[in-house]
């Protein structure tokens, strides 16, 4: 296919970016909120993420683009766009960003994020597992794990994707039920609702819970001749999305349109800034981990139009992010809650330090970053460098099982946890990696 008519929602190695994940009103949910768990990076150090926002920059950012310019290269590496200051002295970032520039306080920016990875379902399997991938084994997302750990709790599902997910956010060998709940469709459109969270109109609440009861008793019934982890799924299912439909306040944390036109604008009207808006909701309602996906960053060709708003405003990549990273850093902060929420935003690698002959930038695993902010991290800091071209990290390497050493630890949990695979082999959550020490 020639790039020049391919869909934004299509990456370069053919796969539709629109992932669907087929899940209706018995997919798969979980319960949130249990007691934290103990911080397990640094025994002496309080836990105090409740909750995560991981924006997914799908496609691979170009974090010479972005945040990690190299203004003193020559001009084919450095690109076409100018570096501005930020509110942390000597943090500089492109100049499409110059909203997140005003919140770098907040921000620990890692710049040395590398790994070998150069293909886009492996090198997002890698970032969104923290396991390097194996045709034996798919193993869980961090949501899913922090969905497991979770347990029982209030109506809301712990783990949301927002607005679809990509196969490396799902539930790998973990049951079913702790994979993520996707909104599906798209939140910025006006009068957008989550699908299957409200029954259909000619049956009421008291109708549905006759309809529940009469299919516990039938599971009762079924439990009987067979017990299996599929039927343990499907009870979690059902008990699950009833309980989620059967709460006004539940169902409410979802209606985006419940914000003011002023908050709406300070987002975007974007998918990406409709996401975070939705995110913030959800984690004040209870939720554990929403992952907002934002396809279109596999950008091969021609960037000087594809990422800053050169064509029409609001056409841009970059400046849809950039505003709604930071209004979303700052509704927490200026809420209280940017303490118990972390932030992380990244995608499954950087670009060619080099632009190439379409004027665009192509896989380079070599380097990255990844933003951290809230849940108890440190921010106004750089975490490692890269070489003068951006080619590969010169201080502090940090690999895609630190990252998530370092998410799941802020969120208090245990990654030297067994888990069992369905074959009944023990698994550690995490079998590498160390946390990021300065994050915290």
């Amino acid at each position: 296919m020639n790039a020049s008519t391919s869909s934004p929602f299509r990456r370069c190695d053919g796969i539709v970016r629109r992932d669907f994940l087929h899940v209706g009103l018995m997919s798969a949910f979980g319960l949130s909120l249990a007691d934290l768990l103990r911080l397990q990076a640094s025994a002496a150090s309080p836990n105090k993420a409740k909750s995560c926002i991981l924006i997914w920059l799908d496609g691979g950012p170009s974090h010479l683009d972005t945040f990690d310019p190299k203004p003193d290269a020559p001009v084919e590496i450095r690109g076409p766009f100018k570096t501005i200051g930020t509110d942390v002295d000597g943090i500089q970032l492109c100049e499409h960003l110059p909203q997140t520039a005003r919140v770098m306080k907040h921000v620990a920016l890692v710049r040395s994020l590398t790994h070998e990875l150069g293909n886009h379902d492996t090198g997002s399997h890698y970032l969104l597992t923290g396991h390097r991938p194996t045709p034996a084994l798919q193993y869980p997302s961090l949501g899913s794990i922090v969905a497991h750990e979770s347990g029982d709790g209030i109506a809301l599902p712990p783990y949301v994707t927002i607005p679809d997910s990509v196969s490396s956010l799902r539930a790998g060998y973990l049951p079913a039920a702790f994979g993520p709940f996707a909104i599906g469709g798209d939140p910025s459109k006006p009068g957008y609702r989550v699908r299957d969270l409200q029954p259909p109109d000619w049956i009421s609440f008291d109708r549905l819970g006759q309809r529940r009861a009469m299919q516990q008793q039938l599971d009762q019934f079924t439990r009987t001749l067979e017990e299996s982890d599929d039927t343990r799924a499907r009870d979690r299912f059902f008990e699950q999305a009833h309980q989620l439909i059967a709460s006004p306040a539940a169902r409410a944390a979802f209606d985006i349109e419940k914000e003011s036109p002023q908050v709406r604008q300070r987002y975007g009207h974007r998918r990406i800034g409709a996401g975070c808006l939705l995110a913030r909701r959800l984690v004040e309602a209870g939720s554990r981990f929403v992952s907002v996906v934002d396809r279109g960053w596999d950008t091969h060709q021609d960037i000087a139009r594809t990422l800053p708003d050169a064509q029409f405003p609001g056409s841009g990549k970059v400046p849809d992010m950039d505003r709604a990273f930071a209004a979303l850093i700052t509704d927490l902060h200026e809420s209280g809650l940017l303490e118990s929420t972390l932030v992380v935003m990244m995608g499954e690698f950087g670009r060619t330090p080099k632009l190439n002959s379409s004027a665009g930038r192509d896989h380079w695993p070599r380097a990255g970053f990844a933003c951290f902010a809230g849940g108890g991290v440190r921010g106004g800091q750089l975490i490692g460098r890269t070489d003068a071209h951006g080619e590969t990290p010169d201080e502090r390497p940090v690999r895609p099982e630190d990252i998530a050493q370092s998410i799941l630890g802020l969120l208090g949990v245990d990654t030297d946890a067994e888990y069992q695979t369905p074959a009944g082999r023990p698994m550690k959550i995490l079998t590498g990696g160390e946390f990021v020490r300065e994050l915290i």
